[in-house]
C-alpha cells in the first residue's frame, strides 16, 4: 500500500520551526498523579528506548527555564514524576530542542484530583503525550508503531487515548503557527492538532475524536455499550485489539490517512467511529486553536 503523509515545517520571522508534521501518542486518565506516576515513568523509559540516543536534549524546569537532559537532568525529571508531593501535581516537558519545535517530545500534566485546587473540577484529568517524526512510521512501518503504542498504553490507566499524524507544537500553538495550522487542518482532516494542558483540565472521560489508533477504556467503553456492541455497529474495516481487561484499541486501517481530498483517501472508518463517539465527544472549554467556531467545526470534522 502506498501511503502519502504530509511533510511540512512552519517557521517564524527568525527562521525557527514553530510547527511541523509528526506522529502523536496521547492518553487521558481520570486518575490522580499518584496513581499514574510509576506507570508514566515506565512508559517514558519505553519511549526513550524506542528513539535515537540523545533525541531528547533538554527539559523545562518548574521555573520555566531550560536544562539539559544529562544524567543529572534525568534524575531531576525522575524526581518530578515519582516524588512530586500532594497537592502540587507534576508538570513535565521534555524536548528535542529548546528554541524550536523538534520531532521528539514528551508532555505530561499530572493532578492530584482530591487536592483543593481541583475539588469541584469533575472533568479534570492527568494526561500524557509523546511525539515522533513522521519518518519513524515510514521507516519502521505501522505494525511497529502499533506495538509501541500498545506498550505505552499498557502502563497507563487511560479512559481515552489515540495515535495520529499531527501538527506538532508542544505547549500549544505559537502565534506564528496559527494561520498555517488553520490551513493545514482544513486541507488534511486526518491530522490532529492538540494542546495537552487545557484539554486535560476538562475532557473528563469523554473522547476527543476518531483517530487512526483509538483507545477506549472505562468508563467510556461501557458508556458506548461495550466491545460486542461496537463490533456490531462498526464496519469490518475497523479492527479490534483487546488491551488487558475491559479496554480496547480500534485500528482504522493499516496505515493512518491524512484525508486530503485530492488523494482520495477513504475516511469512512473515521466517520463511522466519529458517529459512534458523537454523544461522548469533548468540546474545548477555552478555545485555543483559532476561535470557538473553527474549533467546533474541526473537532466534528468527520460528522
Amino acid at each position: 500500500m502506498t501511503v502519502t503523509l504530509p511533510s511540512f515545517r512552519i517557521h517564524d520571522s527568525r527562521g525557527r520551526v514553530v510547527l511541523r508534521d509528526g506522529l502523536l501518542f496521547s492518553f487521558f486518565m481520570r486518575r490522580s498523579h499518584g496513581d499514574v506516576a510509576a506507570g508514566l515513568w515506565r512508559a517514558m523509559q519505553t519511549y526513550r528506548t524506542a528513539i535515537p540516543a540523545q533525541a531528547l536534549n533538554g527539559y523545562v524546569m518548574p521555573n520555566g527555564e531550560w536544562a539539559p537532559l544529562d544524567d543529572a537532568g534525568w534524575e531531576s525529571v525522575r524526581d518530578e514524576v515519582l516524588q512530586s508531593p500532594w497537592p502540587t501535581g507534576s508538570e513535565v516537558r521534555l524536548q528535542e530542542s529548546h528554541d524550536e519545535v523538534g520531532a521528539y517530545n514528551i508532555e505530561y500534566s499530572g493532578k492530584w484530583l482530591d487536592a483543593p485546587a481541583w475539588q469541584g473540577h469533575e472533568e479534570a484529568v492527568s494526561a500524557a503525550a509523546f511525539t515522533l517524526p513522521t519518518e519513524f512510521l515510514l521507516e519502521h512501518g505501522p505494525v511497529h508503531v502499533r506495538e509501541l503504542a500498545l506498550s505505552l498504553a499498557a502502563e497507563l490507566p487511560w479512559s481515552f487515548g489515540y495515535v495520529s499524524p499531527a501538527l506538532i507544537s508542544p505547549g500549544g500553538l505559537r502565534s506564528a503557527a496559527r494561520q498555517a495550522a488553520q490551513e493545514l487542518c482544513l486541507r488534511f482532516p486526518g491530522l490532529d492538532v492538540y494542546n495537552l494542558r487545557p484539554t486535560a483540565r476538562s475532557i473528563g472521560t469523554r473522547a476527543r475524536g476518531a483517530y487512526w489508533l483509538t483507545f477506549l477504556g472505562q468508563p467510556l467503553l461501557g458508556q458506548l455499550g461495550g466491545t460486542e456492541s461496537l463490533r456490531q455497529r462498526l464496519p469490518s474495516s475497523v479492527s479490534f485489539h483487546p488491551v488487558g481487561s475491559e479496554r480496547i484499541l480500534l485500528s482504522l486501517g493499516e496505515w493512518p490517512l491524512a484525508g486530503e481530498t485530492s488523494a482520495q483517501d477513504d475516511m469512512s472508518p473515521y466517520r463511522a467511529v466519529a458517529r459512534m463517539l458523537e454523544p461522548h465527544l469533548y468540546r474545548e472549554r477555552t478555545p485555543w486553536l483559532i476561535d470557538e467556531a473553527f474549533e467546533d467545526r474541526w473537532l466534528r470534522r468527520f460528522l
